[in-house]
């Protein structure tokens, strides 16, 4: 059954594709402004946290580096 969806858009031409994309990003745009303002506020928290905890991750990361190589340093050193 997936095979045949495949199948299908393989065989699609760009212009059809393209069609077909427009009309979903058209949708998508249509259903975010049918939000409420409590709606959108609450995506953008959500956005936010994320970007929030990514930035976090990141810098756990570098400290753990830097923690790993001042053990790799001390241990050279000793």
């Amino acid at each position: 059954m997936a095979q045949r969806g495949q199948d299908r858009r393989a065989e699609e031409t760009e212009e059809p594709r393209n069609s077909r994309l427009a009309i979903m990003a058209q949708r998508g745009q249509e259903r975010r402004a049918e939000g409420t303002d409590e709606q959108r506020n609450s995506r953008l928290s959500v956005m936010l946290q994320h970007a929030r905890e990514r930035r976090l991750n990141v810098i756990e990361g570098q400290n753990h580096h830097q923690i790993q190589t001042f053990y790799a340093a001390r241990t050279v050193l000793n």
